[in-house]
């Protein structure tokens, strides 16, 4: 069971139906804590760390495996593989959404659905498409990781979250943010602000439920639209009445009452 111990692996609740949910960059499994509590009573859950999180073992992160997305599918569907799981339903926030799309084009038949939160393909805006960043701007965001990564999370954690530096939510995102080690953490940013995995769209066939604050610094509402028209199955995409790329921190109440309706 080495992914399942590697991967800080907790499965919770007795019901039949299975749902994993896979957190995004610079938090950890503890971004569902609204989440979870109120699917255990009828689902049975899966939750885990992705490789690089301040609550795995560093000696583990390959920063070459990790140099692109592919690397965490493949550890998802490690997890999924030694618990035996033979169908379940895929929730996965930011970068998560897209290594969701990556394992569900492995293992098809292993995906009842997929539902992403904050999830973008490309960050980078292109010819024809916005993906919200120049590549100026991503050059200085990993300066100034590189520079002073506390200073930097402590400008980016409010920005990212929507809120004021003395929410909880911002508080909650700048602690797991902040246990990330520095140039681990670099190396995940770079990966995935400079990925590009529009190409992929088309070949991800199970349905997908894409939902999406009204307002986020890192992903305009624009790309949700861009993801429905692209990919390759069924899709509903779904703007929140919320702000911020974590709404399962800042708007627990909203975010809980659209997911159960999603799930089900």
């Amino acid at each position: 069971m080495y992914a399942v111990e590697a991967h800080n692996v907790h499965v919770l609740g007795s019901g039949q139906e299975v749902i994993i949910l896979a957190h995004g960059f610079g938090t950890d499994q503890s971004v569902w804590k609204h989440v979870v509590p109120h699917l255990v009573d009828s689902y049975r859950i899966i939750i885990f760390d992705n490789m690089g999180a301040g609550t795995t073992n560093p000696d583990f992160f390959d920063f070459d495996r990790y140099s692109t997305l592919h690397g965490y599918a493949y550890d998802m569907l490690a997890i999924l593989d030694e618990l035996q799981i033979e169908s379940c339903i895929f929730l996965g926030h930011s970068v998560s959404g897209l290594i969701g799309c990556l394992a569900s084009i492995e293992k098809p038949l292993l995906f009842s659905k997929l539902i992403m939160i904050s999830a973008s393909p490309r960050y980078l805006n292109d010819v024809d498409y916005f993906g919200g960043f120049e590549q100026e701007d991503l050059d200085q965001l990993f300066e100034a990781m590189q520079s002073n990564f506390k200073a930097w999370v402590s400008g980016f954690a409010p920005l990212a979250v929507g809120a004021d530096l003395d929410s909880i939510a911002v508080q909650e995102f700048s602690r797991t943010l902040f246990n990330v080690r520095p140039d681990i953490a670099l190396s995940v940013a770079k990966t995935i602000f400079q990925s590009d995995l529009r190409g992929i769209l088309p070949h991800v066939t199970v349905p997908c439920h894409i939902l999406q604050s009204s307002k986020d610094l890192a992903v305009p509402v624009v790309v949700s639209e861009y993801m429905q028209e692209h990919l390759g199955g069924k899709s509903i995409v779904e703007i929140l009445p919320t702000e911020g790329h974590l709404p399962q921190l800042s708007s627990p109440d909203i975010m809980v009452v659209v997911l159960i309706r999603h799930i089900r």
